[in-house]
């Protein structure tokens, strides 16, 4: 069954505030502990490390369970996963089974057909299914969003997403499960549709069948394109999404202070001539409200469970993404050197 990331998935609202468990309390896990807990959702912790639990429960309050004990409980309603992408699926489904609602760190899985399982299981069983996509709210991406919406920049022509930094190297995912789904999930959300083709190459520099930078181009229906480089052997950070429309062009800059990380730029083109007209304008910086991207993202996620709502990365958006990094991953497999 081909599943459509813009088909709604309706989930049985629970009409009160959900309490949410964290499995994994690690490095990202600490910071859904205390958001939740600042939401007032926290109710229990799940991790090995004895000690890491103890002393974010002196902090953020909650209860000390294993993940059975988790899904045994009634009083539980839903289970936020910080964990290995390699074990969301069997979590996820654990949890789904259970009856639980279900909040999966990026990507949902490590393969379409277990995502599309997830999604089927959610489904059937009316639950909400949320993907980890952060940058989905983030306050500037959202205003972006609007702006390409609400056809500020005309109509969309090309967006080139640049994902770059030194470390955080993991195993076994390569370097384009890793950091990819973020940039696959902003260019879908604005473009709204899937790629037609996908092509991507890799370059081995520290294993021989671990990539560690990934170039990827997307051809969308429109002839809208787009291309995405990721890298985690690069000397400095770089988080940069460049959206270029007919009337008007936006960067969005995660690396400039806030108050400069949107900037709009209405260069104009003019193609009516044998040699096109390029006229520079003067970028102006967008205000957006400054929020936390965590805390708005598990904000919403707790109000989709509590009333039923489709959550903006729903596990369809999640398999959509699934689909993007399958493809561009075949085409880095088919020309990596033998």
């Amino acid at each position: 069954m081909n599943v459509s990331p813009l088909r709604p998935a309706p989930a049985r609202p629970l009409g009160r505030e959900p309490r949410v468990a964290v499995v994994g309390c690690g490095a990202w896990g600490k910071n859904h502990v205390r958001n939740y807990a600042e939401l007032g959702a926290l109710e229990a912790l799940v991790d090995r490390n004895a000690e890491t639990v103890a002393a974010l429960q002196a902090q953020h309050g909650g209860r000390a369970l294993s993940l059975d004990e988790v899904l045994a409980d009634p009083g539980i309603d839903a289970v936020a996963f910080a964990m290995p992408p390699a074990q969301h699926h069997l979590l996820g489904k654990r949890a789904l089974e259970a009856g639980k609602h279900v909040f999966l760190e990026k990507p949902m899985s490590l393969a379409a057909a277990q995502g599309q399982e997830l999604v089927e299981l959610a489904e059937a069983r009316g639950l909400t299914l949320m993907v980890g996509h952060i940058l989905q709210y983030h306050a500037v991406f959202s205003a972006l969003r609007d702006l390409v919406r609400g056809g500020r920049l005309g109509r969309l022509r090309h967006v080139t997403s640049r994902r770059l930094a030194f470390g955080r190297i993991r195993r076994p995912e390569d370097v384009l499960w890793e950091l990819a789904p973020h940039d696959f999930s902003m260019i879908l959300g604005l473009t709204g549709t899937e790629p037609e083709a996908v092509d991507s190459v890799g370059a081995y520099h520290l294993s021989e069948s671990i990539a560690d930078l990934a170039s990827v181009h997307l051809a969308f229906p429109g002839n809208v394109t787009a291309d995405v480089q990721v890298s985690w052997i690069h000397p400095v950070k770089e988080h940069r999404l460049v959206v270029i429309g007919t009337e008007a062009m936006a960067v969005f800059d995660d690396g400039e202070p806030w108050v400069r990380k949107l900037m709009l730029y209405p260069h104009r083109i003019d193609a009516s001539g044998e040699v096109p007209l390029l006229t520079p304008a003067q970028g102006d910086a967008v205000a957006v409200e400054r929020t936390e991207p965590l805390k708005e993202e598990l904000r919403h996620f707790l109000a989709c469970v509590r009333e039923g709502r489709q959550p903006l990365t729903d596990g369809r958006e999640g398999l959509a993404v699934l689909r993007v990094l399958e493809q561009a991953s075949a085409a880095m497999r088919a020309k990596r050197p033998s």
